[in-house]
C-alpha cells in the first residue's frame, strides 16, 4: 500500500470521527483503494494502520513491558527505553519524521491538549487508552516538542506511572532499604513526624512514600494530593485527589494548590502532598503546622542538604518570604529521606536526614544514616524524638 493511499485513508477516517473499529478501518481502505485491494492486502494494511492509530502505535511494546518506566523518541531511528537499568537505545524506528509527529499530536490530543505550529509543546496526562494489556490499563505522562523547536525533530516522552504498591518489608527485603533504616523509618511513622521524601526523577521517592504510608495505622485517615495518580498505598483509608490540567480551549484546571486547600477540608489525619514542585508548598507547610502532623511529601533534590533552598525556590512562588518559609520549614517537617540510583541502577534509600533550625533561624538538615557508613552522628538525637513523639 503507497503512502498517498495512506494519507487519504487517514484523513477518511479522521473526517468521519467514527471510533477505529476494525470493521470502520477496513471500510475506509476498501473505499479508498477503489476496491481493487485482496482481502490478504486488506488484513496486512489493516494492522499496519492499527498500530499506528490506536494505542501508543509502534512504542505500545515498549510501554507495555514489565519494568519500563520511560520511553523517549528523539529521531524516527532512535527509540530509547528505561526499564529499570538505565537508558539504551532499541531497535525500535518510525518510517519517517512526520510519522512521530503524527503520533505526538495524536497522544496530546487524547490527553486534550493542543500540539502544533502555534503551540509546539506539550505535557498532559494519558490514561484508559488501552495502552496495556486489558485489565492491566497504564498511565502514561506525555511531553512533546514539535520542530523548529525541536532542531533535529519531534522529540516524544513518555513516562509510565506505575502504581506504587509495595509495602516496607518487601522493600527492606530486596535490599532497597537497609534494615537499620528501616527500623528508624518505623519509629518516624509510629511517632507521627513530618517527612519528605527527596531525590532526582525516577530514583524512586514515590515508590518509598508508598510504602512508608502503609505502614500508618489502619485507623488513621490519608489525604493524598497528587499531580498524576501514583501513589496506592496498602492502607484501607486512602482518599485521593488528582490535578487536571486545562483542555484544549485553556479552560477546566485544577491546580495542587487547590486541592491542598480541599484537602484540608476533609479531616484528614495525614496530608500528603504526592510531589510538591510548586505554590502548594505554602499551604502544606501552613497545614502541617496547624495540627496535621505526621504528613509527607516528596520534592526533587540533590541531597538532602539542598533541600531546604529548594523549598525557598517553590515558597517564593507562593509570595512566602525567607525568613518566614524557614520558620514555617523547621516547624512543619522532620525528617528528609533521600533516594537514588546506584552504579547499576538499582534505587535505595541512600540518606536520611533531621530538620533543625540554627542559632540565625534558618534550617539545616543534620546526617542522622548513610547507605555507607549507618548511623551518623545526630541519629541519637532522631531516635530521641522518636521517643519522646511516641510518649506524647
Amino acid at each position: 500500500m503507497n503512502a498517498p493511499l495512506l494519507d487519504r485513508v487517514r484523513e477518511r477516517l479522521a473526517a468521519d470521527g467514527a471510533p477505529l473499529r476494525p470493521a470502520a478501518v477496513a471500510a475506509a481502505i476498501r473505499a479508498e483503494s477503489g476496491g481493487v485491494l485482496g482481502d490478504t492486502e486488506v488484513l496486512t494494511t489493516l494492522r499496519e494502520l492499527q498500530t499506528e492509530l490506536v494505542g501508543a502505535g509502534i512504542l505500545e511494546p515498549l510501554l507495555c513491558a514489565p519494568g519500563t518506566t520511560d520511553v523517549l523518541v528523539t529521531a524516527p531511528d532512535a527509540v530509547w527505553v528505561d526499564d529499570g537499568t538505565g537508558l539504551r537505545r532499541t531497535p525500535i524506528s518510525f518510517a519517517d519524521e512526520a510519522a512521530v509527529r503524527r503520533l505526538a499530536q495524536r497522544l496530546a490530543l487524547a490527553a486534550g491538549r493542543r500540539l502544533d505550529d502555534a503551540q509546539p509543546w506539550v505535557d498532559g496526562h494519558l490514561s484508559g487508552l488501552g495502552l496495556a494489556a486489558p485489565g492491566a490499563p497504564l498511565s502514561v505522562r506525555l511531553h512533546a516538542v514539535l520542530p523548529p523547536v525541536a532542531a533535529a525533530g519531534t522529540c516524544l516522552s513518555l513516562r509510565v506511572l506505575r502504581p506504587a504498591t509495595q509495602d516496607l518489608d518487601s522493600l527492606v527485603a530486596s535490599g532497597a532499604i537497609a534494615a537499620d533504616a528501616g527500623e528508624l523509618l518505623r519509629g518516624v511513622i509510629a511517632a507521627r513526624l513530618a517527612f519528605l521524601v527527596s531525590g532526582g526523577t525516577g530514583a524512586g521517592k514515590t515508590t518509598l512514600l508508598a510504602a512508608l504510608l502503609g505502614a500508618v495505622a489502619p485507623a488513621e485517615r490519608i489525604v493524598c494530593v497528587e499531580d498524576a495518580a501514583e501513589l496506592a498505598p496498602r492502607h484501607p483509608h486512602v482518599v485521593k485527589l488528582v490535578a487536571r490540567c486545562a483542555n484544549v480551549e485553556g479552560v477546566g484546571e485544577v491546580t495542587v494548590r487547590d486541592l491542598v486547600r480541599q484537602a484540608l477540608r476533609m479531616r484528614p489525619d495525614r496530608m500528603v502532598v504526592g510531589e510538591v514542585r510548586g505554590a502548594e508548598v505554602v499551604d502544606l507547610l501552613t497545614a502541617l503546622n496547624t495540627g496535621h502532623d505526621g504528613g509527607a511529601g516528596t520534592v526533587h533534590a540533590n541531597n538532602p542538604a539542598e533541600v531546604p533552598a529548594r523549598f525557598e525556590a517553590l515558597a517564593a512562588l507562593g509570595g512566602l518570604e525567607r525568613t518566614a518559609l524557614h520558620s514555617q520549614l523547621g516547624a512543619a517537617i522532620q525528617v528528609v529521606l533521600h533516594v537514588c540510583r546506584d552504579r547499576s541502577g538499582r534505587r535505595r534509600l541512600s540518606e536520611i536526614g533531621l530538620l533543625r533550625r540554627g542559632d540565625d533561624g534558618r534550617v539545616e538538615v543534620l546526617p542522622c544514616w548513610h547507605i555507607d557508613g549507618g548511623a551518623g552522628r545526630w541519629a541519637e538525637d532522631l531516635r530521641r524524638l522518636i521517643e519522646v513523639r511516641s510518649a506524647s
